[in-house]
């Protein structure tokens, strides 16, 4: 299937497919940058036009050189600059002239080394803006497009052919990690069509590469390592066209603790966002956000052979009661599923597995697989077909020649025929592997791993891919219509809690009964009505940290503890706030205990809205045990998440306390997700708490702060 380009994405033909080439820099140093982007287009037979320019050799290689970019011809497609930096800005500037449609800029020395640097490539940014030429970098290791044969980067490469077969296209901001990925495939037998590695992205950047990749017939899974993600609303875009072409892009961005946000400001210039909701924006349109490099090898890897599978838990096969055992710690560990299975997989498995063995998911066959080899593919299969199982792992020793034939003969074959991803493990770390069997293994296109624990993380990836298409096709398409606003917008975008109360009922959302006393006459009136005991909270929009000065006061039992609470609830806010001036002071109701947990929404300003549901009260500074989701994720789905929580033991009841009405919750969590994406003026809303009881939830607290112009 192939995608149309979304009109920001900028076509890159003439870069990726150019041609014609013209190489300044070029050299008779077999090693130097130019004589090894030289050496890589004459190994490939590039096939379009190609020009020289060296101001030392007339010939180089057999191909005549130039000595100036002004008498290269006009119209080319491609210039690669293989310079040193003080030369770049002045050949750019030739080649735009000459109407050179696109470059590839090798030289260091731009937005990664500084200031100085950063001022230098926005000058690069902007000839590229006002001319319309494609720059690739700098600070790049340009790009190889094995399916096209054109070789632009200044590793000494082989040409591999890829036969027109479907591929993973490697994307990279780092060179070093392009590489990386490109040599992690290809050592795997695997067919990679195209590697780029932007750097960078003073003009093109990773959206624009993604973009073409889609868009490539041969290209089916997009392994991808970014710091930054330059135009995030291009990139979710592009990620919801490559979900509906079912082509997965798996995806390394590293930054989620601090140091690594500094280090890839100095690696590629790249001022690192919110990784948490960039993550979560992400998934949600079935991009696989890895942790490790290990886990893009090898989830690309599975991906590719599987681009669409189902969503479920893993049979873990072996015939080994230890690696039954540690299967069960390490996927519980990691938080994969290794489903019961159903009675009549049991009842098949049974039929063919001897009386000591148990029939149950982890399997251990024991020893029928020294004497019968072909029946663990057929045990492999019966699992397979479980309703509950998305994927499995057949994880065994290597053993010696006549057990390594067995394998290739039967157990490889079946592994290759299974419907749903399967993959083999052969356990023994570096223990050799005849010849015979590595090439069964790669002609079949089974996964192979060495470690269990790399497979079980891949397939716990490849089993939240599946689910994400899943829960895309679920998600809430609804409009809902903004609610109107509490009064006026403060100067300061914060609503008094009283506001944000308001504003939570007419959403649907159970505050507690009470109402706002401007004199101590309307508390003792309001807390009549209500009934005691009460609470009551000092009340501005300049205070969203009311406890910090004395301004809530709970637990008044009657009328004499309220008018004692009021004097004292008074004095303290002068005190600690002598300039500030209160709406006045909110009369609740005391609600009976319950399970405190957290509802929150914030508005990224790249990335857009998410909201948040944990574990509430004291508790979510102290355990964050929290989850980061997209804005419209159906309910049935918000309750899922709540049971991935640390606490939903909690929720549903322990030590004789009642389970909470987990349904409720996630009408709260949808409700606040659909405010924040009907009314984009919203920066951030918080309930906390919103305690949950058997039957119905309560919002003791509300925060509802608007953008504000800075």
């Amino acid at each position: 299937m192939v995608t149309a380009f979304p009109p920001e994405a900028r076509p890159l033909r003439a870069l990726l497919q150019p041609r014609s080439v013209a190489l300044v820099g070029a050299s008779a140093d077999a090693r130097s940058f130019g004589g090894f982007v030289l050496g890589n287009l004459l190994r490939f037979g590039y096939g379009g036009s190609l020009h020289l320019v060296s101001r030392s050799s007339a010939e180089i290689q057999g191909q005549p050189c130039v000595k100036t970019v002004e008498e290269l011809p006009e119209g080319l497609d491609l210039a690669v600059l293989a310079i040193p930096e003080a030369g770049v800005a002045d050949a750019l500037k030739t080649l735009a002239a000459r109407g050179c449609r696109s470059a590839v800029l090798f030289a260091s020395g731009y937005a990664e080394a500084g200031e100085d640097g950063r001022v230098k490539q926005e000058a690069l940014a902007a000839l590229a803006r006002d001319t319309g030429m494609l720059l690739l970098g700098p600070n790049c290791m340009g790009f190889t497009n094995y399916a096209g044969a054109v070789p632009l980067t200044f590793e000494p490469l082989q040409r591999i052919a890829t036969d027109g077969q479907p591929g993973i296209g490697v994307l990279a901001q780092s060179g070093a990690m392009a590489a990386n990925l490109r040599d992690a495939f290809l050592g795997r037998g695997l067919v990679v069509p195209c590697v780029c590695s932007t750097g960078n992205e003073a003009s093109v950047t990773v959206e624009d590469v993604l973009a073409h990749y889609i868009a490539d017939p041969q290209i089916s899974v997009i392994a991808l390592y970014a710091e930054q993600i330059r135009r995030p609303a291009l990139f979710l875009r592009l990620a919801a066209q490559a979900r509906v072409a079912a082509k997965p892009v798996v995806l390394l961005m590293p930054g989620r603790s601090a140091r690594a946000r500094e280090a890839a400001a100095s690696h590629t210039g790249a001022l690192a966002g919110d990784h948490a909701t960039a993550s979560a924006l992400l998934r949600r349109e079935a991009v696989v956000v890895v942790d490790t490099i290990d886990e893009l090898y090898d989830t690309a890897a599975v991906l590719l052979r599987h681009p669409a599978p189902p969503a479920g838990g893993t049979a873990f096969v072996t015939g080994s009661g230890a690696m039954k055992n540690l299967a069960l710690d390490f996927a519980d560990d990691i938080g994969l599923p290794l489903p019961a299975l159903a009675d009549a997989t049991v009842q098949a498995l049974r039929a063919m597995l001897p009386d000591y063995a148990v029939a149950e998911n982890p399997l251990d066959y024991t020893t029928i697989g020294v004497r019968q080899p072909g029946l663990i593919g057929e045990l492999i299969h019966t699992l397979l077909a479980d309703p509950a199982i998305g994927s499995g792992v057949l994880a065994i020793p290597v053993g010696p020649e006549v057990a390594q034939r067995d394998k290739a003969e039967h157990i490889v074959p079946a592994l290759a025929r299974a419907a749903k991803p399967a993959v083999l493990v052969l356990t023994g770390d570096t223990g050799a592997i005849e010849p015979f069997f590595v090439e069964a293994i790669r002609a079949s296109g089974v996964p192979f791993f060495r470690s269990a624990d790399r497979a079980l993380r891949a397939l716990r990836r490849v089993a939240q891919y599946g689910e994400s298409l899943q829960r895309a096709a679920r998600a809430d398409a609804t409009r809902t219509p903004a609610l109107p606003l509490p009064g006026d917008v403060p100067s300061n975008g914060l609503y008094a809690e009283y506001q944000g109360k308001a504003w939570l009922q007419a959403a649907g959302i159970a505050v507690p009964r009470g109402a706002l006393a401007r004199h101590l006459a309307d508390a003792e009136r309001i807390a009549a009505e209500i009934g005691y005991p009460v609470v009551i909270k000092a009340q501005a929009s300049a205070l969203p940290h009311k406890s910090d000065v004395g301004g809530v006061v709970v637990g008044l039992a009657d009328a004499a503890a309220l008018r004692a609470g009021w004097e004292r609830l008074q004095a303290s806010v002068r005190t600690h706030r002598p300039d500030l001036v209160l709406d006045g002071v909110l009369v609740e109701g005391m609600g009976p205990r319950g399970v405190e947990l957290v509802v929150g929404a914030r508005r990224d300003a790249d990335w857009g809205p998410v909201v948040l549901v944990g574990l509430g009260g004291i508790w979510i500074e102290a355990l964050k045990d929290v989850r980061l989701l997209p804005a419209d994720l159906a309910e049935a789905d918000i309750v899922q998440e709540l049971e991935r929580l640390k606490a939903a033991p909690v929720l549903h009841g322990l030590r004789g306390q009642p389970g909470v009405d987990l349904a409720a919750v996630a009408r709260v969590v949808a409700a606040i997700g659909a405010q924040m994406r009907a009314n984009p003026d919203i920066a951030e809303i918080d309930i906390n708490p919103l305690v949950a009881y058997p039957d119905r939830v309560l919002a003791l607290d509300a925060l509802l702060c608007m953008k504000v112009a800075s």
